[in-house]
């Protein structure tokens, strides 16, 4: 009975031998093995000169938890002892047993060694009885083994069983109290049951998988996760470099200038860093001048590199953004505007000395006003030109008066050549009061110079 039972045991520890998981929790297994006795009549354990007797039968195992699993085991076979001084005996046996195995390596492991524990129940035949119950039950079993896995579905088993009886007469010879024992050696192949949890089927069991919704076909890592050769953060499915690091925002392509187009689109690799570019990474030239807009004062309009791409419509050297007079040539100096008329400079001095006012009033003597219609004119001839307006008084009257009075006067001025076509924005009126005499204001002659109109016209601001 204590063989039948150790060989029960290890047939139970080879069918939980398997590798289950929590996905394939069930196992059974077919197992084959001898037994060695151990009693009154002798010691056979780990001996060949002895008869060996043979077993079988089949195991259902249960995945507790990675390292702890359940199995029963029902058993076929002879156990005994032949050629002893004492005697000998022989006995066929049914077995059931229920063993609890602690594996000492998880699951994944390839060789899994093992040691269990449990208890089981013995139907004897009746040759050997000696007046003896022929049932043995809550018989203790304790062994270990090692499982080699050979595939996700089979197993290889090896183990060794010891089993204690609870009888000592099972052997037909009670000499010293000292109950029977069994030892049994069995090798089988166990069979796992049950499909992998796998959503995404990559291979990679649901509990194991760090990236569950992987799509169909897609090469993973242990984890599930799909392979990514240049650890970019980009999966190589999705990878248009998948052997070089780079950025996710370009499907894990590099891109050395940083402009947002990836080195195997751009075609202007060394693009400076900040400058727009278009598709193909060369700067952005709106207007297609070859100046690239970034550096381009007139991205919109097309213009030569001495200008900075600035059209200048006039040929003058300047630019039209910056010509007061775009459509005549001009001068640099004129910010693109032409040469005031060296005449046309004394015209003006000559107008501004025959405009006269009342006495003591801004009121324009109506003589004034065909100076004042020639200055219109003269002014509108020039049309970037500025003009600027100061009035002069003499030293009759207070300082207050006179400045007062020489600004309306100026003002007067300017509100006449307004009427006359000259924008008040190209005028400036200044007033001076006494504070500017040209002449002494000690005679009536240089009294009549200082009251006076002086006028300026120019390009500047």
């Amino acid at each position: 009975m204590k063989k039948i039972l150790l060989v029960c045991s290890c047939l139970a520890f080879t069918f939980i031998a398997k590798a289950q998981t929590e996905d394939k929790k069930w196992n059974i297994g077919l197992h084959s093995g001898v037994t060695q006795y151990q009693g009154d009549l002798g010691n056979n354990f780990y001996k060949t000169d002895k008869a060996f007797y043979g077993f079988g039968g089949v195991s259902v195992s249960r995945y507790l938890g990675r390292y702890f699993d359940l199995n029963f085991l029902a058993s076929k076979g002879t156990i005994g002892y032949n050629g002893g001084i004492l005697g000998s005996f022989k006995s066929d046996f049914n077995l059931v047993a229920l063993n609890l195995r602690i594996n000492m390596t998880s699951p994944e492991s390839i060789v899994r060694p093992y040691a269990f524990a449990g208890v089981g129940a013995i139907l004897f035949d009746n040759d050997v009885n000696f007046d003896q119950d022929r049932i043995d039950y809550a018989l203790p079993t304790a062994g270990g083994g090692l499982n080699i896995r050979l595939t996700d579905v089979i197993t290889l088993n090896l183990q060794e069983t010891f089993s204690f009886s609870n009888k000592d007469r099972r052997d037909g010879v009670n000499d010293n109290g000292k109950k029977d024992a069994y030892l049994s050696h069995m090798a089988g192949l166990t069979f796992n049951l049950g499909n992998k949890k796998d959503a995404d089927n990559d291979g990679v069991a649901d509990r194991n998988d760090m990236c569950p919704d992987t799509p169909a076909g897609v090469a993973v890592d242990a984890n599930g996760c799909p392979l990514d050769r240049d650890k970019d953060g980009v999966a190589d499915y999705l990878d248009a470099c998948p052997d070089v690091s780079g950025n996710a925002s370009l499907k894990g392509c590099p891109d050395s200038d940083n402009d947002g187009v990836a080195d195997i689109n751009d075609k202007c690799p060394d693009t400076p860093r900040g400058t727009r570019v278009d598709a193909s990474g060369c700067p952005l030239d709106n207007d297609k001048d070859g100046i690239p807009d970034d550096v381009d004062r007139c991205p919109d309009a097309a213009g030569p590199a001495s200008l900075k791409g600035c059209p200048d419509s006039d040929g003058d050297g300047v630019a039209d953004i910056d010509d007061r007079c775009p459509t005549v040539k001009g001068t640099i100096e004129n910010k693109g505007c032409p040469e005031i008329a060296k005449k046309d400079i004394e015209r003006i001095t000559y107008l501004g000395s025959k405009i006269f006012f009342e006495n003591n009033s801004a009121v324009l003597k109506v003589a004034s006003l065909v100076q004042l219609d020639e200055l219109a004119a003269l002014i509108n001839k020039y049309d970037a030109s500025n003009l600027v307006v100061e009035g002069h008084a003499d030293s009759n009257g207070s300082d207050a008066f006179n400045l007062e009075l020489s600004q309306k006067r100026t003002e007067s001025v300017k509100d006449y050549l307004i009427k006359k076509g000259v924008s008040g924005s190209r005028i400036k009126a200044i007033g001076y009061g006494e504070s500017k005499p040209i002449a002494t204001n000690s005679t009536a002659l240089g009294r009549a110079k200082n009251r006076r109109v002086e006028l300026k016209m120019s390009y500047e601001e």
